[in-house]
């Protein structure tokens, strides 16, 4: 599932290509993906209207129109989003579920082979209640250790699970919990509540360097996630825990263990690296 880097380096390459421009003839494929809004008039709210902004928020990407509604969509595990600078061919037309014209030539397309991702289309208000439900942003400059303490305090779950809840922390999912827990050498079945503060800021640093390192890559692509642009993502090069059960810890040469038991997905860790951290 694409997380903040996937979505951010997805917004970057959409802003350059959208903001700016209008949409026009929008076409809709599918309705399941659909989320508090009828297809008749998400089509008629999109058609004609100039793009203003193309933003991040957690793992959507929010594309803000002149007459004042967001299109917020949420890609999953098979979304991409993309903008051509020509009509695309017929292997980039499959699996298309929301469609616009950009321009003379351009096309913006929301594709997605399963249809797990979302699309809404929220007036401000309707944006300020949906937005009001996520967690703060990791990345942001006021994100301090002070701050992420207090998002985790009083859980009494396994860290990686709290890391992952949306309502505490905007954007992080698996590849990135498993990443900053290897690095921050912090146990990922450990309960909150009984974190230091060392391990704990060693968590908040890894947690934001890891995500801005992934952003600088581009993402992770293990089979489905995109640029805006249709390339691959290269951070997968990087990782040093995350799908590397069974092969040698960086840090220490102990096998990593694979386990789905702290919250049915998988979590690699160093069983001496990060079992007596914490």
């Amino acid at each position: 599932m694409p997380e903040l880097p996937e979505v951010e380096t997805i917004v970057r390459d959409l802003a350059q290509r959208l903001e700016g421009r209008t949409l026009k003839d929008p076409k809709l494929h599918k309705t399941d993906v659909l989320r508090r809004v009828s297809k008749r008039r998400l089509l008629n709210s999109l058609d004609g209207q100039r793009v203003k902004a193309v933003s991040r928020r957690a793992k959507h990407a929010v594309v803000l129109l002149q007459n004042g509604l967001r299109l917020v969509i949420q890609p999953r595990m098979t979304g991409r989003l993309m903008v051509y600078d020509r009509p695309p061919d017929e292997a980039e037309s499959r699996h298309v579920v929301l469609e616009a014209r950009v321009g003379r030539r351009g096309r913006f397309l929301y594709h997605d082979v399963r249809r797990l991702g979302t699309i809404w289309l929220l007036k401000d208000r309707e944006w300020k209640a949906y937005t009001a439900r996520i967690g703060p942003e990791p990345l942001e400059s006021e994100f301090d250790v002070d701050a992420f303490t207090e998002r985790l305090r009083g859980s009494r779950q396994a860290i990686k699970k709290v890391l992952m809840d949306q309502t505490r922390l905007a954007g992080v999912g698996n590849i990135y919990a498993n990443e900053a827990l290897f690095r921050a050498r912090v146990d990922p079945s450990r309960r909150t509540d009984r974190l230091d503060h060392d391990s704990i800021a060693r968590l908040h640093r890894e947690t934001t360097a890891v995500l801005t390192e992934a952003i600088e890559f581009e993402g992770t692509t293990f089979r489905d996630y995109r640029t805006g642009t249709g390339e691959e993502g290269s951070f997968q090069k990087l990782l040093k825990a995350y799908g590397r059960g069974g092969l040698p810890c960086v840090n220490c040469g102990t096998l990593l263990t694979t386990t789905h038991a702290i919250d049915g997905r998988a979590t690699t860790f160093c069983w001496r690296c990060q079992g007596s951290a914490g």
